[in-house]
C-alpha cells in the first residue's frame, strides 16, 4: 500500500480523495466516525479567512480563496452562497481599514460566482430593522455556508468510488519503519480484531490528537508541537428573516458570525480559548454562552439570552506551533 492516513476530518478524507485520484493505493482509519469531532462542529462557512489579512497572511488567504471558488463549483448541492452584512461601529475596526481589507479580499483570487463586496447604507436593506438604530451604514460582502460533515462523507465516498479503503471504528495503534515501509498495528474497535498492514508513507491527520499520535503511536519526538484551541457555538430560535448573515466585531477584536441556520434557527459563533482536555469530552461553558449572548446583543435591537438557547456545540482545533 502507498499510504496510511490516521483521521477521517475533512484533512483527511481530502488528502484520501486526492491521493486516490492520482492512483495511489490508500487506507484510512478513523477510531470513530467520519466527521465526529472537529469537522461536524465548524461554524459550516467556507471562506477564505478575511481575518487573517490583518496579520499579512496573504498566502493563506489567497489559497482559501481560490479553494472555496473550486469547492462551489464543484459542490454546489452542499455549498451555498451567502451575503455577510458587517456593521461599522465605534469597537470595531476603521472604515478604511475594512474596505482596504475587502478590496483585497475581492482581488486576491479569481472568482467567478460571488459578488463584490460594497460599502451600504443600512436604511434600504433589511439589516436594519435587526440592527440597533445606532448602527447605519456598513458593508457587504459573499463568501459560502457548507455542510460541514456531509461534505467530509462525500469526499470519502469519492475517495472509496477511486480505491480508497476506508475503515470507520478503527483505532491506530503504532508504527514502526522496517525495511523501507511502515508496519502499522489497527485494531477494529467492533470486533476486536488486530492486523497488521504495510504503507510506504503515513499521512497523521488525527485533528486536535495529532501531537498525541506523533508522541505515542509513532514514536517520533520533536520541539514542534500544536496547541489545542476550543471553539464553541450556541443555537437559539431564528431572530431574524432573511437569507444573510453578520460578521461582528467585539472590543476584543474578536468577530463573531451570525447565520440562518436549518430554516427555523440562529447559528453563532465562535469562541475561541486554549483547551488542554479530552478534545471528545469537550462542552461550552456558561462563560462561553455568555460572551456569545453579550457580543449580538451589542449589535441587534433584540438582546439575545443564555436561556433562549436550544442547542450548543463545541470542537477543538490543532493550530501548529513553531518552536
Amino acid at each position: 500500500m502507498d499510504l496510511l492516513i490516521i483521521g477521517g476530518g475533512i484533512n483527511g478524507v481530502g488528502i484520501a480523495r486526492d491521493a486516490s485520484g492520482r492512483g495511489l493505493s490508500v487506507t484510512l482509519v478513523e477510531q470513530d466516525d467520519l466527521a465526529s469531532h472537529t469537522s461536524s462542529a465548524s461554524t459550516k462557512l467556507i471562506h477564505g479567512g478575511l481575518r487573517y489579512l490583518e496579520y499579512y497572511e496573504f498566502r493563506l488567504v489567497r489559497e482559501a480563496l481560490m479553494e472555496r471558488e473550486r469547492l462551489l463549483k464543484i459542490a454546489p448541492h452542499i455549498i451555498w452562497p451567502l451575503e455577510f452584512v458587517l456593521p461599522e461601529g465605534p469597537e470595531g475596526r476603521a472604515a478604511w481599514r475594512i474596505r482596504a481589507g475587502l478590496l483585497l479580499y475581492d482581488h486576491l483570487a479569481p472568482r467567478s460566482q460571488l459578488p463584490s463586496s460594497k460599502a451600504v447604507h443600512f436604511g434600504p436593506h433589511p439589516a436594519a430593522e435587526v440592527l440597533q438604530s445606532k448602527f447605519v451604514q456598513g458593508f457587504t460582502y459573499a463568501d459560502c455556508w457548507v455542510e460541514d460533515s456531509r461534505l467530509v462523507a462525500l469526499n470519502a465516498l469519492d475517495a472509496a468510488e477511486r480505491g480508497a479503503q476506508i475503515l470507520t471504528r478503527t483505532r491506530f495503534i503504532s508504527a514502526r519503519p522496517q525495511d523501507g515501509l511502515w508496519q502499522a498495528n489497527i485494531i477494529d474497535q467492533n470486533t476486536g480484531s488486530e492486523q497488521t498492514i504495510q504503507a510506504r508513507a503515513i499521512v497523521n491527520a488525527a485533528g486536535p490528537w495529532v501531537g498525541d499520535v506523533l508522541v505515542n503511536e509513532l514514536g517520533i519526538h520533536t520541539q514542534k508541537t500544536v496547541r489545542k484551541v476550543k471553539g464553541s457555538h450556541i443555537i437559539v430560535p431564528r431572530l431574524y428573516q432573511g437569507n444573510f448573515a453578520f460578521i461582528l466585531q467585539n472590543p476584543d477584536k474578536r468577530i463573531i458570525f451570525v447565520i440562518p441556520y436549518e430554516y427555523e434557527f440562529t447559528l453563532i459563533g465562535t469562541t475561541d480559548i486554549p483547551y488542554d482536555g479530552d478534545p471528545a469530552q469537550v462542552s461550552i461553558t456558561p462563560e462561553e454562552t455568555q460572551y456569545l449572548c453579550e457580543s449580538v446583543s451589542r449589535y441587534f435591537r433584540t438582546p439575545i439570552r443564555p436561556d433562549e438557547v436550544v442547542r450548543t456545540y463545541s470542537g477543538v482545533r490543532p493550530l501548529y506551533v513553531s518552536v
